[in-house]
Parts: structure tokens; C-alpha cells; sequence
């Protein structure tokens, strides 16, 4: 019966050790107020080193369910199977991501087009010659309307073709 009585209280004690911390913890975060909390992580994150900012956004987008190429695909947010070609209208309309394609180039201009194609991406020299190469090719992805259109602009000055996807 002493033994029984022992480990109970010993039990008991652990609980309350394990349960203590939450407690406080959940203590100073009230008291803490949101704005304070946001600088407090903001000084955290700028406090972290190239490596660890990388590891840390690849984390976020995996809590968050993004992934490279945008949003993952939940079904929270819909109401129900959508129907023909009104929703396919109602997609195309909203899409605000866009890559750049490009298509062809001259071949005097090709020096100039992998010149471009380093400004905009971050590619070394032989990225960018074998990505310029295997043309027709994506060369920038996730860009605005705006940023794209920019970027075609620059091709389509030097003697390439590309278009907007």
C-alpha cells in the first residue's frame, strides 16, 4: 500500500512540474501584448543567418500549404463542384501569377538574351546559356502582370520572343 501511495504522489508531482511551465508561459503572453509579440519575432527572424532564413521560409510555406508553384489545393474554401465554363472564366480572370516564356530568339542576339535572362533571374553564365538554348522554356516564374510584362519588353528589345503564361 506505501509503494501504491509513492507512486501516486510521485505521479502527481511530475504533473504538476510538466504543468507549471504552461501555465507561466501562457501567464507572460497575456500580459504581452500582440504588437510586442510581432516586433519580439520580427528581431528574431532578423536575427537569423542567410541559411536559417532559407530554412525557415521553406518551413513557413509548408505550414502555411504553399508550396513553389503557389497555393495547395484545399477544399475549405469551396462551396461545392463548380460548373462549366463561367468558372473556368472566373479563374482565368483572377490569376495574378504569372511566368514568362521564351519562346525564340535571333541568333546574333543570343550574348544580349542570356545577358538579359542573368539581370532578371539569379542563374549563373551556364544556367542561363543552357536555359536560353533549350528555348521554348520558362524563364522567370511567379511574377506579377506588371513585372512580366517588363521582362518581355527587355526580350522583345533585343531580338527575342516571349510571351506571358
Amino acid at each position: 500500500m506505501a509503494s501504491l501511495v509513492s507512486k501516486t504522489s510521485v505521479t502527481r508531482g511530475l504533473i504538476s512540474r510538466i504543468r507549471a511551465p504552461s501555465i507561466a508561459h501562457t501567464l507572460c503572453t497575456a500580459t504581452e501584448t500582440r504588437t510586442q509579440k510581432l516586433e519580439r519575432i520580427a528581431d528574431q527572424l532578423l536575427d537569423l543567418n542567410k541559411l536559417e532564413k532559407h530554412d525557415y521560409a521553406i518551413l513557413f510555406r509548408h505550414k502555411m500549404g504553399l508550396n513553389r508553384y503557389g497555393p495547395a489545393v484545399s477544399g475549405l474554401g469551396s462551396s461545392g463542384p463548380s460548373s462549366g465554363p463561367a468558372a473556368a472564366e472566373a479563374k482565368v480572370e483572377k490569376k495574378t501569377i504569372f511566368d514568362v516564356k521564351l519562346e525564340k530568339f535571333d541568333a546574333a542576339a543570343k550574348i544580349k538574351v542570356i545577358k538579359e535572362i542573368r539581370a532578371f533571374t539569379d542563374l549563373g553564365l551556364k544556367e542561363a546559356k543552357e536555359l536560353v538554348e533549350k528555348a521554348p522554356a520558362v524563364v522567370k516564374k511567379g511574377v506579377t502582370k506588371d513585372e512580366a510584362n517588363a521582362i518581355i519588353e527587355k526580350l522583345k528589345a533585343i531580338g527575342a520572343t516571349a510571351e506571358l503564361e
